[in-house]
């Protein structure tokens, strides 16, 4: 039970806790607007797409009258079904938002844009498909939906309390890879109205990592993966953009020493045949920062790039980080011109340090999983711990082997204790000077760390 106070000085006064409903409160018209005016309730990183929809066709043309709450999308292209409920939840409400992700994992850019535009019309902001389209690439950083993340809707439910066949059936469906997210809206009475509060009470910090099967586990890495990777591409466009740090016009040339070496020898054969396929023009347009030379079309680093390895060698994986295969004449990647933008190699730390500060006791993570996360290289970062006094639990930080790193350096230099001996003192075992990896935080899990701390 969440208890909240009203303080004036030394004096604590508890605020009566009531129902939204005996708070004369609503689904629709309260909770549900809360929500659509503060989408960070949904996360950071999730904007509205729609709400209330109920444009469902069958295979036979005949329409479905369920209607979906609200539907999100992630800036790593996963959308987010949410699932409203003002008091107590039905002990089935996981299973009807269950069948709303299963009806949405089919939809499209185009399917999404349509909603989007219907949506924002009619809320007062008359919208066309094409317009929505850019608002939901402009989301993405400029990138593109990734079919495998849009089968995978995350779902949430929003009630003011849950019965155990919701939270039982929740932790159940997180071994299955499937994350139904649990979050309880509350409501206090005070003198001049009512406060309300939202509580994540699933999946909690680290759960993932005992609740999911090793396949799943290794499935779900994979998508964080892929997740992680579409931001970071997304976040570098961005900060060259907003930093205006390349002129427009500036020419960009593909580097061959980002290409797997197995398909390197038929990309440059392919490029050398016509070299303006290896080049192309920067413009600082977020839905097209790249004019390919070759087309004279607009596109984005990535997509460029699996468009260009398709071309050339036949395939193309199933996703790669655009920014860092495109470089300036100097030699610079768009990456590494990202990470000098000003204030980003003094960049503001204050995501690294929040996920610092959750790292639990007992666990260790590594430094190249810790930058996959706050969108930056394991070096900058390493040499950031290193030299940070405000930089907690450094000691959980480990090379990717799960030993020490070899430049490891406490802030007091007169510290004589070992980082080892730390993590010894809080439970984890080494063997031959390698942490024991089964206490291994993995990547789903330092990124949820981040994401709540936020």
């Amino acid at each position: 039970m969440t208890l909240l106070f009203k303080v004036n000085g030394a004096k604590a006064t508890a605020l009566p806790a009531v129902s939204l409903a005996e708070a004369g409160l609503s689904e629709r018209a309260d909770l549900q607007e809360w929500v659509l005016a503060n989408p960070a309730i949904l996360g950071d990183d999730v904007m509205v797409v729609t709400s209330e929809y109920d444009q469902w066709t069958g295979s036979d043309g005949l329409r479905a009258r369920d209607r979906l709450d609200i539907l999100g999308l992630s800036t790593a292209g996963r959308l987010v079904v949410v699932e409203l409920k003002r008091d107590a939840a039905p002990g089935d409400t996981h299973l009807q938002a269950i069948n709303y992700a299963a009806m949405v994992s089919g939809f499209t850019l185009d399917t999404l844009a349509d909603a989007h535009a219907t949506w924002l019309t009619r809320r007062g902001n008359p919208t066309d498909r094409d317009s929505a389209r850019a608002l939901l690439l402009e989301h993405l950083g400029g990138g593109e939906l990734d079919p495998e993340l849009l089968r995978k809707p995350r779902i949430m439910l929003i009630a003011g309390a849950f019965p155990r066949q919701v939270t039982n059936t929740a932790v159940w469906l997180s071994q299955f890879d499937l994350i139904v997210e649990l979050v309880e809206v509350a409501a206090w009475r005070s003198d001049d109205g009512f406060l309300a509060g939202f509580n994540r009470l699933w999946p909690t910090t680290g759960a993932e990592e005992f609740t999911l099967s090793p396949m799943a586990r290794a499935d779900a890495e994979r998508v964080s993966q892929k997740e992680v990777q579409r931001s970071r591409a997304a976040s570098a466009v961005r900060r060259l953009i907003d930093a205006e740090t390349l002129a427009d016009g500036t020419t960009l040339r593909l580097t061959l020493s980002a290409v797997p070496a197995a398909q390197r020898a038929k990309l440059d054969q392919w490029i050398q045949q016509e070299p303006s396929r290896g080049r192309a023009a920067w413009q600082n347009d977020p839905k097209g920062p790249l004019r390919w030379e070759a087309d004279g079309g607009i596109w984005t680093p990535t997509r460029l790039v699996l468009h260009i390895l398709a071309q050339a060698t036949g395939s193309a994986p199933e996703s790669v980080r655009g920014p860092i295969w495109w470089e300036v004449e100097a030699g610079h990647s768009l990456a590494d011109l990202a990470e000098a933008v000003p204030g980003q190699s003094r960049r503001d730390w204050s995501d690294l340090h929040a996920c610092l500060d959750a790292l639990p006791a007992g666990r260790w993570t590594t430094y190249g999983d810790l930058a996959q996360v706050v969108a930056t290289k394991a070096q900058p970062l390493g040499q950031h711990i290193a030299t940070c006094p405000s930089c907690q639990n450094r000691w959980r930080v480990l090379d990717a082997d799960g030993t020490v790193a070899a430049d490891f350096k406490w802030p007091d230099p007169s510290r004589a204790d070992t980082p080892q001996q730390v993590l010894e003192s809080e439970g984890i075992t080494f063997t031959n000077g390698t942490a024991d990896p089964s206490v291994r935080l993995s990547l789903t899990d330092v990124a949820n760390l981040l994401r709540r701390a936020s």
